[in-house]
């Protein structure tokens, strides 16, 4: 049996779609199940809580040998470490308790950075917990996901701008979701592999965010500007619309991190451009553009 957590989300609603025909029994938790598609719902059981909750887990790993972990990482939390870390723990322990196998789990770039890096760092601390529970474990670290273009689409939209405090020649990884969940439904049907390990999720080129907007400007015939904001408007940003100073400092960290270098710690092979081959105008071409249009 196979258990999806976040089955709503961007990357967990692709995984489960693509392993319904699989033939494998499915279990997914669910906060809200209502919201769940009705194409799942009678393909599927459904476990009704948070994946943060040990009553939950429980009954949701019962008989299970496989699961697809993501946190979404709740910007109300009191810090990067428990948004990540504290989260997993009701899992981590039903891992060793009910003899789950595999887990594959959403992940971040910068294994090895000497500084603290926000999301990254609590996300990495997660990674070592579920490791260190004896289960199979593939940590798929993601680039930044293509996806986040999304959150600024109306500005895109309407004022033909996109602000991000990333100097905007400096070329980074960036991956699309939908190669993410490809890869994880790969791992999630493969009861082959076994031992922990890391599987980077880097996209098809580095690019930066001058050349992302001449894209987006190409494919929706209009003019796109990009605009770096400071370290300290994003932070307020960010507090303003709800998150903890906790968690908005993460951000902060985390994003001048990945200025400095962090997503350049592993180095590019053949193996993981073509796990992600989406490049950021095609991404633009199937899901940018229909965004922007809906």
């Amino acid at each position: 049996m196979i258990v999806v957590t976040a089955p709503m989300g961007n990357i967990g609603s692709q995984v489960l779609v693509n392993i319904l025909d699989s033939g494998e029994r499915i279990r997914v938790i669910a906060r809200d199940p209502s919201k769940l598609p009705a194409r799942v719902l009678g393909r599927v059981e459904v476990i009704e809580g948070s994946h943060s909750e040990a009553a939950v887990v429980a009954k949701a790993f019962e008989g299970a040998d496989r699961v697809f972990w993501l946190v979404p990482g709740d910007p109300r939390a009191p810090s990067a470490e428990a948004a990540y870390v504290d989260f997993a723990r009701p899992a981590c322990e039903a891992f060793k308790i009910l003899g789950v196998k595999q887990v594959v789990g959403i992940s971040a770039l910068g294994r090895g950075w000497p500084e603290d890096a926000g999301h990254v760092t609590g996300t990495l601390k997660m990674d070592d917990l579920i490791a260190s529970t004896g289960v199979s474990y593939r940590a798929l670290a993601c680039a930044s996901l293509m996806e986040n273009v999304l959150r600024q689409a109306a500005l895109i939209r309407d004022h033909g701008a996109f602000y991000w405090p990333t100097p905007g020649n400096l070329k980074e990884p960036a991956c699309a979701t939908r190669d993410v969940a490809a890869v994880a439904v790969r791992l999630l049907l493969d009861p082959s592999w076994t031992g922990v390990d890391i599987v980077p999720m880097l996209g098809p080129e580095d690019i930066s965010f001058d050349e992302m907007m001449t894209i987006i400007s190409d494919v929706i015939g209009k003019p796109v500007q990009y605009h770096l904001m400071s370290m300290d408007d994003l932070k307020a940003m960010m507090i303003q619309r709800g998150a903890s100073e906790g968690m908005a400092q993460a951000m902060v960290n985390m994003m001048t991190a990945k200025n400095e270098g962090m997503d350049h710690l592993v180095e590019r092979t053949a193996s993981s451009s073509s796990d992600t081959p989406t490049s950021f105008r095609q991404w633009c071409e199937d899901v940018l553009k229909p965004a922007m249009s809906a």
